[in-house]
């Protein structure tokens, strides 16, 4: 059972702060909840009716957590990547902790925070490796990282729960089709895929005449033509879509062709606009511009398919790439005014254009990959 937390918790929560601080210091992770939270801290989260016990069959607390209904201040930065979607109105899991002998009460925290809301975020510390498995273990995304208000970096996380979509289709995708994508190499893992369904039934939310079933359905389905290589993935992709008759569960033959279509329409390099709105929209929400992991994403390819190169002839690669793709006369397009690609465009063509950053950057990646 999960409830709120009263005043008459107060002790019982400090106690379990307290031990699962002892814990993290056990494990590892010597600096976070250094004096935090206070006392004063989970009074206030108890005044403004965010702080929440977990009980066991006899009510006995044996967890408690916070569970913001309001943005996160500090979430309002993140480097080094991206939220999976930045509209749709979130919550944050805060001050998890559990008291001894407690198991589960992690993953009991997370099923019931996800049922209140259609978007969860949640940071932890680098080092806090028992709750960086508990949130990766709960399907999360890793984002990038945020700063606390002291300054110090913690690693961030999101989950769309998708609760407009069909719940069967939902199901369908994420215990049937998602996994496929573990196979693949690194940019197309299925934490790909999770940006780019977030992306598209964002930039959904800007045509109210799609429908978001078919939307959901060719972001997960638009790059598992992988599994035949890269160079033709897109065109896979959408025999992979015609050839599913699993899928004439939830929508028609006409409907299956439009989507077959938008997932060959996606590629970045692709000579021709996409054909319907569909189309547009995973396409846009497939560009994921972050300038690091575009850097990242270039070297991993270029070591892949180009062993025989040396260190210089990886940069030479790298940067005849990112001018014939990523420069004002680049090949990529942009399809979806409301997008956030363009803003992310100027960032990563103004580090392009310094030279000096971007050698930085590329022998940093270049070195952690070899």
């Amino acid at each position: 059972m999960i409830r709120p937390s009263t005043l008459a918790d107060l002790p019982h929560i400090m106690a379990m702060i307290d031990h699962s601080r002892g814990i993290m210091r056990a494990n590892g992770n010597t600096t976070q909840w250094d004096g935090y939270p206070t006392e004063a801290t989970i009074c206030d989260d108890i005044k403004k009716g965010i702080s929440y016990i977990v009980t066991d069959d006899k009510g006995l607390a044996i967890g408690c957590f916070t569970l913001l209904n309001e943005p996160e201040p500090t979430y309002s930065y993140i480097e080094g990547g991206l939220w999976l979607d930045d509209t749709t109105p979130y919550r944050t899991i805060h001050r998890l902790a559990c008291a001894p002998q407690a198991h589960g009460v992690g993953k009991q925290v997370f099923e019931w925070s996800e049922s209140q809301a259609s978007s969860i975020r949640v940071d932890t510390h680098s080092t806090n490796h028992i709750m960086q498995h508990i949130i990766r273990q709960n399907g999360y995304t890793y984002c990038g990282i945020v700063y606390m208000s002291d300054g110090t970096p913690r690693d961030a996380y999101q989950k769309m729960m998708y609760h407009e979509i069909d719940p069967t289709l939902r199901e369908y995708v994420m215990q049937l089709i998602l996994p496929r994508y573990e196979q693949f190499d690194s940019a197309h893992q299925p934490d790909h895929i999770l940006r780019v369904m977030a992306q598209s039934l964002e930039l959904a939310k800007y045509y109210p005449q799609l429908d978001k079933n078919m939307v959901f359905t060719i972001a997960a389905f638009h790059d598992l033509g992988v599994c035949e290589g890269r160079e033709l993935h897109h065109l896979v992709s959408g025999r992979i879509i015609r050839q599913n008759d699993d899928l004439l569960q939830w929508f028609s033959p006409e409907q299956i062709e439009t989507m077959a279509q938008a997932a060959e329409d996606h590629r970045a390099s692709a000579s021709q606009s996409p054909r319907s709105l569909y189309g547009m929209i995973v396409a846009e929400a497939d560009r994921d511009i972050e300038p690091r992991t575009i850097i990242l994403r270039t070297v991993e390819y270029g070591l892949s398919y180009y062993p025989q190169l040396d260190k210089e002839g990886h940069w030479q690669r790298t940067l005849q790439h990112l001018d014939e793709k990523y420069s004002p006369n680049g090949y990529l397009k942009f399809f979806i005014p409301q997008s956030r690609n363009q803003s992310q465009m100027r960032k990563l063509q103004a580090l392009i254009a310094n030279k000096e950053q971007l050698r930085h950057l590329f022998d940093e990646i270049y070195e952690s990959l070899k």
